[in-house]
């Protein structure tokens, strides 16, 4: 039996960038709180925030057709609080003001009030956390339906959005970028607990009553799906980075550290950061084995 995925690409780009944008507003509260001297670095992750979840509902309402070709359908969607979607659009519509206005302010180069930032990174955070309960409430898709799947979309968009913020930062000012020693720490650990979620959401799915959740878990680890998994998601995303900034974090001197070839090595492991983190999505969405329902004659 062949399946088609019924979301590809367009929504994994979506998952991807709201999670990102949440994220990097987290980053930028972050800094705030533990690094207010980079001041750049704080406006880069509150300006990322807005963008990138702008375009990422902009993505979504492309993929919605018949939203898009009657747009008063999108005003339905708060019309049921029962409803994870109705969640989705407030948590989205009140991070993308929240946000905005974060973005503004410090572009215009005014003082962002502390509520500001710790109301737009909680909403951040609920996007994040929201991109994984979406899924979630498909219960036939067992790869989906588990728990683990928003708490390990939660750190993905957490690690994402530092990446981002850090991408950004080693071009624009690797003078800051060299100073964020606790920011960069926190980072670093990010990969190793997504690794640990990944392992235990395939576990849980692996050993699922119903051979779809063992079937999906195989798509990725031994089928169809492998290379792309072991290769940009584990290695590239999460491996791969995680070696290189152990031995620039804890094992180089602190004069390579700040030198440029560090840099270089830096923003290499942060670009994997960001592509493991769109594999990860696009392998969820891809990879999921609906349970077949069998309805016997009457």
């Amino acid at each position: 039996m062949t399946f088609e995925p019924i979301w590809g690409s367009i929504i994994a780009w979506y998952l991807f960038l709201a999670g990102l944008g949440g994220g990097a507003y987290v980053s930028a509260a972050f800094l705030r709180w533990r690094h207010p001297e980079a001041v750049a670095m704080i406006r880069i992750g509150r300006f990322i925030a807005p963008v990138t979840v702008v375009i990422g509902l902009c993505l979504l309402m492309f993929d919605a057709t018949a939203g898009l070709q009657h747009p008063l359908r999108f005003a339905l969607l708060l019309t049921n609080f029962g409803s994870v979607m109705t969640w989705g659009v407030v948590f989205l519509g009140a991070f993308t003001l929240l946000s905005l206005a974060g973005a503004g302010l410090s572009l215009a180069k005014r003082d962002v009030p502390w509520g500001l930032d710790i109301a737009a990174a909680a909403f951040g955070v609920c996007v994040a956390i929201y991109t994984g309960c979406l899924l979630g409430v498909c219960k036939t898709f067992p790869l989906w339906n588990n728990a683990l799947l928003p708490i390990l979309f939660l750190v993905s968009a957490l690690s994402t959005g530092m990446a981002a913020v850090l991408v950004v930062a080693i071009v624009r000012h690797p003078e800051e970028f060299n100073r964020v020693g606790v920011f960069k720490k926190f980072h670093f650990v990010l990969p190793l607990v997504e690794l640990l979620l990944v392992a235990s959401l395939c576990f849980v799915t692996a050993s699922n009553a119903s051979p779809a959740g063992y079937e999906s878990v195989m798509s990725l680890v031994a089928g169809e799906w492998s290379v792309v998994f072991w290769l940009l998601f584990i290695v590239v995303g999460l491996v791969g980075p995680t070696l290189l900034e152990t031995w620039l974090l804890f094992f180089s001197p602190r004069e390579f550290e700040e030198s440029r070839k560090a840099h270089v090595i830096s923003f290499a492991s942060d670009a994997g950061v960001l592509v493991g983190g769109f594999v990860l999505r696009l392998l969820v969405l891809v990879a999921a084995v609906p349970i077949t329902m069998v309805t016997p004659w009457l």
